[in-house]
């Protein structure tokens, strides 16, 4: 590793994006910031500790933190800084419309601290068009900085191996700023993809939105077998088994997580509210736990009522402690309207009933994610499986 004088803030940095990015630089020997306002985190981090499972991190943390990586509330580095990330991404509002302001205004908030000679780049996800607004309030204040929009797309707890595996999408407002963030990233990856601002704000939207239709299609074919009582994982056998063509076949499952709803209704926005595709991919991959719940009421003599229910898996993906959009909480809500007493375990949830427990007491089971720790079960009440875990 070899030191280098330039120093890197991550507005956000304390988060699920902003962490292993920080991580990968400070490895590199950036110097390296993590700027939040979560004190908890920032209290956990100093510490030597990760606020959610990261592979790898733990050790580089451990290596760096208190040498070329802290975490901070201090706003003097940002002014201080060669380089800001921002990974406040776009949310969507009630009514699943973009929430474009609130990343204007948290870009504002911190414009007293930027400099021309900063490179400012943005980082999480952005609905089509607003590095071009965000430039545009940027100049109205007088700040000069180079702005450049390079998305993450890395997988959840996974983020330091896939930075560094995975090539990176470089966009600018300027041919400067393309420059010098594709430099900068150069230290990470040997793969760097150039395209215009919209070009990447689309690609990341139609990435996530292609991973959650995916899902949709494979989701809406086990609701079409299960309920005409044929067992569709042995059809998914008979259709992927040494067949090219369905190689990328997705299997069934809780399609959830903090990004791919959100994108996908990001791009039915962009599109004015056409993207009939994306729509019914959200009323399929919502609409599953519904069926679930249906489907495990059929198996129990039609009646949940007073039934003791366990949920083995309420974070929103498998081996992950990260609860964020999870439908496990929306199967725990519909079975609760069916009057079941509902058991959650997960064992990478600290305060969850322990699977021991929670088997011995339930009378029936759903799998809300198929963490390791489930695959070998052998389940003795009725039990609900979309993933295709138990059939075998």
């Amino acid at each position: 590793m070899i030191m280098t004088k330039e120093k890197i803030v991550i507005i956000g940095g304390c988060g699920h994006v902003g962490i292993p990015l920080g991580l990968a630089f400070a490895s590199k020997g950036f110097d390296v910031t993590l700027f939040d306002k979560n004190q908890i985190n920032i209290n956990v981090i100093n510490g030597g500790e990760l606020p959610f499972a990261e592979k790898g991190g733990k050790e580089i943390l451990e290596d760096h933190i208190g040498k070329n990586l802290r975490a901070s509330n201090d706003c003097s580095f940002i002014k201080n800084a060669d380089i800001v990330f921002f990974v406040i991404g776009t949310p969507v509002d009630e009514h699943l419309n973009p929430k474009v302001r609130s990343v204007i205004s948290a870009v504002e908030e911190y414009i007293p601290y930027f400099t021309a000679e900063q490179l400012l780049i943005m980082r999480s996800t952005l609905f089509p068009g607003t590095l071009h607004v965000i430039q545009e309030h940027l100049f109205r204040h007088g700040v000069n900085a180079k702005l450049a929009f390079c998305p993450e797309r890395v997988l959840q707890g996974k983020g330091i191996e896939e930075i560094f595996a995975l090539p990176q999408i470089v966009s600018g407002t300027t041919e400067e700023a393309v420059a010098a963030a594709a430099k900068l990233f150069l230290n990470l990856t040997s793969q760097i993809i150039y395209t215009t601002p919209d070009e990447a704000e689309l690609a990341k939207l139609m990435t996530n939105s292609w991973r959650y239709l995916s899902f949709a299609i494979a989701n809406q074919f086990y609701m079409m077998a299960n309920d005409s009582g044929v067992d569709f994982n042995r059809v998914y056998d008979a259709m992927t088994a040494g067949y090219p063509r369905a190689k990328f076949f997705a299997k069934p499952g809780l399609a959830a997580g903090p990004c791919l709803f959100k994108d996908t209704m990001q791009l039915a926005a962009f599109y004015h509210n056409n993207f009939f595709l994306g729509h019914a991919a959200m009323l399929i991959n919502e609409g599953l736990t519904d069926h679930l719940v249906k489907n495990l009421k059929q198996k129990m003599d039609g009646s949940l009522c007073g039934k003791k229910i366990a949920i083995l898996g309420m974070t929103f993906k498998a081996n992950n402690d990260d609860i964020r959009e999870s439908l496990s909480f929306k199967l725990k809500k519909l079975l609760e309207i069916e009057l079941a007493y509902v058991i959650e375990s997960d064992p990478y949830l600290k305060n969850s009933v322990p699977l021991e427990e929670a088997l011995k007491t339930a009378d029936g089971v759903i799998l809300g994610v198929p963490h390791d720790e489930y695959l070998e079960l052998q389940i003795n009440v009725p039990f609900v499986d979309c993933w295709g875990v138990w059939s075998k």
